[in-house]
This record gives C-alpha cells, sequence and structure tokens, in this order.
C-alpha cells in the first residue's frame, strides 16, 4: 500500500501564495499520477491538478494559470504551488495518487492523504 503524507497549509492574504508538499511511502511504484484534490464547505471535492511520471500535467479550469503542480521522484514527493491566491482556493486540499485512466477524474485515484487546509482571506 501507498501512504500519503501532506503539508504546507496555512492562512494566506488574497494574492498571496502557499506551497503544498505531499510525501510518499510504501508501493510508490503504484503510483504513475499524483495529484492534489480538494474539498470546500458543503462543495463537493474537485480535482485541480495531476502529474504523470512522465511530467505531462493537467489543471482545473479554476486554477489554470495560478497553480502549478511538480515532482521530485528522488525525494517521492509532489508540490502544489499556488500563487494569485483567491478567497474561493480555500478548501481542505488533499494529496492523491495511483494509476487513473484519467488523471482529472477524483474517483479513480487508489491513494489519498489526510488532507491539509487551506484559508484565503479577503
Amino acid at each position: 500500500q501507498v501512504q500519503l503524507v501532506e503539508s504546507g497549509g496555512g492562512l494566506v492574504q488574497a494574492g498571496g501564495s502557499l506551497r503544498l508538499s505531499c510525501a510518499a511511502s510504501g508501493s510508490i511504484h503504484l503510483l504513475v499520477t499524483m495529484g492534489w484534490a480538494r474539498q470546500a464547505p458543503g462543495k463537493q471535492r474537485e480535482q485541480v491538478a495531476a502529474i504523470s511520471k512522465t511530467g505531462a500535467t493537467h489543471y482545473g479550469d479554476s486554477v489554470k494559470g495560478r497553480f502549478t503542480i511538480s515532482r521530485d521522484n528522488a525525494k517521492d514527493t509532489w508540490y502544489l504551488e499556488m500563487n494569485s491566491l483567491k478567497p474561493e482556493d480555500s478548501a481542505i486540499y488533499y494529496c492523491n495518487g495511483g494509476y487513473p485512466m484519467n488523471p482529472m477524474a477524483l474517483l479513480e485515484y487508489h491513494f489519498w492523504g489526510q488532507g491539509t487546509q487551506v484559508a484565503v482571506s479577503s
């Protein structure tokens, strides 16, 4: 199995930046694709970004141009750099991984972290 641990959440003002990290351990070879999802209070969880082992990236429309996903294979860690944050970006952010057919299909991910809170004040 795979264990995922997020870090880097916190409180930031609108327009600011945060960097989230996700460290993986266990059966790393199962992590063909890694990603980030988020869930705001009262809203459905959504996949915001994904990156494959080859480095191909995918983004949700709401974060395109502001968020960047990257990975460090040597450290079994991937990141979400979030810039120009808006209050509507406030949510619990989860890292996820696995071998989804569609990297932006939330339900196809096999492994999930516990989540880290991001709050953006206006």
